[in-house]
């Protein structure tokens, strides 16, 4: 997912969608913050868990030839992430959208984006070297993630520069993705370690957003950015293990 910095952080104006009982969670009541919290990470929880289904389906019934033939050709790989990051943006708009159905679908359908987009490198990760490598980055990612949330909610740090930091990073990034796959050049090790530095970045900044920036229904869309973050995190993780293996 040579790109996952979509989108993340498009969510427009929606102060002025607020209703009057729905307000920020940061001047909301400790009950209404536990169970916005809650209700986050819950929905965090279960986009990994579907990601994890849709892919293993996937994975079941795309064909070999078809997968092999995502990362077969430079513009192909390339229409695929423009359509990845064209996808995305519609989703963050309808994961913040006062309708709560049209909310799931958004979530639902990035979900399903990023079980295509992943599709090819899972493929090759379970083809040479095996469900192990998986296994290591799964285990990485989630503790990079526990440790990152528990910095923002231990600490009165404020990380909203980072908002900043994250976009400039996305749109240098898929330049270079977008460059390497036009020239054929490959972006090597330190550019995936600059990739987890930025999703880390996304991390910090989203959950600061949970605490400060959401208001208390917007949970589904709250999930949404954390959950791209994870998962930007864990492409470019395993990433780094594969090029280990080699």
């Amino acid at each position: 997912m040579d790109t996952n910095y979509n989108s993340g952080y498009n969510r427009g104006n929606y102060e002025s969608h607020y209703q009057r009982d729905n307000e920020l969670v940061a001047y909301s009541t400790s009950s209404e913050r536990a169970a916005f919290y809650r209700k986050t990470y819950t929905h965090v929880a279960l986009a990994i868990l579907a990601f994890i289904l849709v892919e293993t389906a996937l994975l079941y019934l795309v064909p070999v030839e078809l997968i092999e033939a995502m990362f077969g050709g430079r513009f192909i790989w390339l229409l695929i992430i423009g359509g990845f990051w064209l996808g995305s943006v519609m989703a963050t708009k309808w994961s913040h959208s006062l309708n709560k159905n049209t909310q799931y679908l958004g979530l639902g359908f990035y979900v399903l984006l990023e079980s295509i987009i992943f599709l090819p490198l899972i493929y090759m990760a379970l083809a040479y070297v095996g469900t192990e490598v998986l296994w290591q980055a799964a285990i990485i990612t989630l503790s990079l993630f526990a440790g990152l949330t528990a910095v923002v909610f231990m600490t009165r740090l404020d990380f909203s520069f980072l908002r900043s930091v994250v976009i400039i990073g996305g749109f240098l990034s898929l330049g270079l993705i977008v460059a390497g796959a036009l020239f054929g050049f490959e972006l090597g090790l330190w550019f995936s370690i600059g990739m987890v530095v930025l999703a880390a970045g996304g991390i910090l900044y989203e959950t600061y957003a949970i605490k400060n920036e959401y208001t208390t229904d917007q949970y589904v869309g709250a999930a949404l950015q954390l959950f791209a973050s994870v998962m930007l995190l864990f492409w470019y993780v395993l990433r780094i293990l594969l090029s280990r293996k080699n």
